[in-house]
């Protein structure tokens, strides 16, 4: 069994996995900065000021022991307040819309590279080299 796993783990696929999640993992959090720190504040600013991340819908009862603001998405959540943050659920989709853009262009990259290797004629093998070379010896002498 041991023998099995060592030859699993060994396969170029399980590592090529594990390398994307670890890298995934990172590009992820480079696009919700990008998305949370850049873009949606400047969205806030060509809208004049608003703040996606702030707009909810309380559906139940704030707490008589809340402490928090009760205009803070953050806050009520934390308490248990229920609600439907739209303005959250924006902020995750346009993460979601810049991840899927930056794979649309990766993946376009890697075919344009693709398409330019397919056009390049292969060179043919050393011995397929080597045989021509003795048929054409042999039709000299022939």
């Amino acid at each position: 069994m041991l023998q099995d796993f060592k030859a699993f783990i060994n396969k170029g696929n399980v590592v090529d996995l594990a390398v994307a999640v670890i890298i995934g993992a990172a590009f992820g959090k480079i696009v919700s900065s990008l998305t949370d720190d850049l873009i949606m504040p400047l969205i806030g600013y060509l809208t004049g000021g608003l703040d996606f991340s702030s707009h909810f819908i309380r559906l139940g009862e704030i707490p008589a022991n809340f402490t928090g603001s009760v205009t803070s998405y953050a806050d009520l959540k934390n308490a248990g307040v229920p609600l439907i943050g739209f303005g959250q659920f924006i902020t995750v989709a346009v993460n979601f819309l810049l991840v899927a853009f930056v794979v649309f262009l990766l993946v376009r990259a890697v075919q344009r590279f693709n398409k330019a290797e397919e056009a390049k004629p292969a060179e043919p093998a050393e011995d397929v080299v080597l045989l021509r070379e003795i048929l054409a010896e042999l039709k000299k002498k022939g």
